[in-house]
């Protein structure tokens, strides 16, 4: 067996505990030495899955909650009456830095997570984020003058961007795989769920003086809550066997603390198999080959390229398929339809909140039993349509407004059926382990940047095509990601992240 060097050496083996060398020789090189039936019977306590969920959740909340909390902010700091402050009067430029400035912390917490992830652990960079999401918070509802906001904008975006980086990996790495996929695109629900509240409260404080201060403030305890959380919660028992298995602790110590870990993670459910799990898990680890230790030029080779493609591409075409340029026509679309709510665009945002909600709610309860291309494909398809739908009632159609309605609302719908939820969960699901951190990192950062990039471009497109033609533009990208999805994307529905990395990449 030692001369098949896809197989880990013999004395290897011999550690991980029930996993024999007979039995590593008797598999196909080629299949995971986890069964398909084992990974099935997983026991796990539904109690004990919550709490390893809701708290890494709140980080995608609180991002949420920014959104939702920032529009009705600018509102606020920009009246001279309501504002509270002498330097009310700022420009486009500055009003800009505040609206985006968390995006941009965001892109510099996805850089730094490239290199400090694996080493503080999904848990760790999870309790850094609910300290930088406090001192954020605090930073901008407390703000002097103008810089210090910024600089407060900048910290909490550098919390978002550690949050939406380790949360989906640690809910990855420590859900039972039957509702893995539930729960990382439960994960999107609270960020939608965070966006509404965001709004609700705005639209409560906009006429508060100073109530752009009691908007921000008001993230403080939820993320003083999440930082308790992630203290008492446990390490991903994956993370403490990859480094085991790297040789970074003693072997024995850091599988006691993994079954240890794994225990209060399934609770009293998993009985006496959660040192077989271990094992086998730890075994698994070793016949991937996740015991190198990952180098930079490593990611864009092999099983990691393959990853990053996939990721990378999903989230690439989550944003450049238009998300923030549809929603930043959503009041005008309902305006002009009759809608008395469009002239309050926190209502409007409201309405399309609750809708996003729903959406979220509907593909957090199919996902694992549908899968997650049908999701990707149906609800694709159904943005392309709406898409084209929008870019005809500019061009040829703006005497049918009720047109353009139902396009806005098939968009939001099939995209939080689609990229939204499924976007995070399969990022979180598809790089091989050692390299999750870093891999997860990269497409974070696409993810956001891409964000910036469309955000930014819009307006100047518009302007040069016009929005008729632009919403065209993004109809023929999303076209491009459905032949991306059909022939690139593959099904990880009940599969465990080991069974992933060896079936599917």
């Amino acid at each position: 067996m030692a001369s098949d060097p896809e197989l880990p050496p013999s004395s290897s083996l011999s550690k991980l505990g029930k996993s024999s060398a007979a039995d590593a020789e008797a598999n196909d090189p080629r299949e995971p030495l986890i069964t398909p039936n084992f990974i099935s019977s997983e026991s796990y306590s539904v109690t004990a899955a919550i709490l390893p969920f809701l708290f890494p959740a709140l980080g995608g909340l609180l991002y949420g909650y920014d959104i939702g909390a920032t529009s009705c902010a600018t509102i606020s700091i920009e009246s001279e009456d309501l504002s509270g402050i002498s330097w009310y009067d700022l420009s486009s430029v500055q009003i800009g830095l505040i609206t985006s400035g968390s995006l941009y912390g965001a892109l510099i917490g996805s850089a730094l997570a490239f290199n400090v992830a694996d080493f503080l652990g999904r848990r760790r960079e999870l309790a850094a984020a609910a300290i930088l999401y406090l001192v954020g918070a605090l930073v901008t509802a407390l703000a002097p003058d103008f810089a210090v906001m910024v600089v407060g904008r900048f910290v909490f975006g550098i919390g978002i961007g550690l949050a939406m980086h380790a949360a989906p990996m640690y809910i990855a790495e420590t859900a039972p795989s039957q509702i893995r996929g539930r729960l990382i695109s439960l994960k999107e629900f609270f960020i939608v769920l965070g966006m509404v509240a965001g709004y609700g409260i705005g639209s409560l404080l906009v006429d508060t003086v100073a109530g752009w201060r009691y908007m921000y403030g008001a993230s403080s305890p939820l993320a003083i809550i999440m930082g308790i959380g992630m203290w008492w919660l446990p390490s991903s028992p994956r993370w403490l066997l990859l480094r085991a298995i790297q040789g970074k602790g003693d072997l024995v110590v850091l599988k006691e603390r993994a079954t240890l870990c794994l225990l209060r993670l399934r609770g009293s459910a998993i009985g006496d198999s959660a040192p077989e799990q271990v094992n086998e898990i730890l075994a698994e680890l070793a016949y991937v080959g996740e015991e190198k230790q990952a180098s930079f030029a490593e990611m864009f080779r092999g099983k990691c390229l393959k990853a990053l493609i996939i990721g990378g591409g999903l989230v690439l075409f989550q944003q450049i398929t238009g998300q923030p340029s549809v929603l930043y026509y959503a009041a005008s679309i309902l305006q002009s339809a009759g809608f008395s709510a469009a002239s309050d665009a926190t209502r409007v945002s409201i309405l399309l909140g609750f809708l996003k909600l729903i959406m979220t709610g509907v593909a957090v309860l199919v996902v694992d039993r549908v899968g997650r291309r049908p999701l990707l494909l149906g609800g694709v398809s159904g943005m392309v349509v709406s898409l084209f739908l929008l870019g005809s009632y500019y061009l040829y159609l703006d005497d049918v407004p009720a047109i353009a309605v139902v396009a806005l609302l098939l968009y939001v719908g099939c995209y939080q059926l689609s990229f939204g939820p499924i976007g995070w969960l399969m990022i979180s699901e598809i790089f091989p382990l050692r390299l999750r951190g870093r891999g997860l990192s990269i497409a974070v950062l696409v993810n956001f940047g891409a964000n910036a990039l469309v955000t930014f471009a819009f307006s100047p497109l518009k302007a040069l095509l016009g929005a008729g033609v632009l919403f065209y533009v993004f109809g023929g990208v999303g076209v491009a990601s459905l032949l991306f999805i059909f022939f690139i994307v593959p099904e990880t529905k009940g599969l465990s992240l080991e069974e992933i990395e060896a079936k599917c990449l």
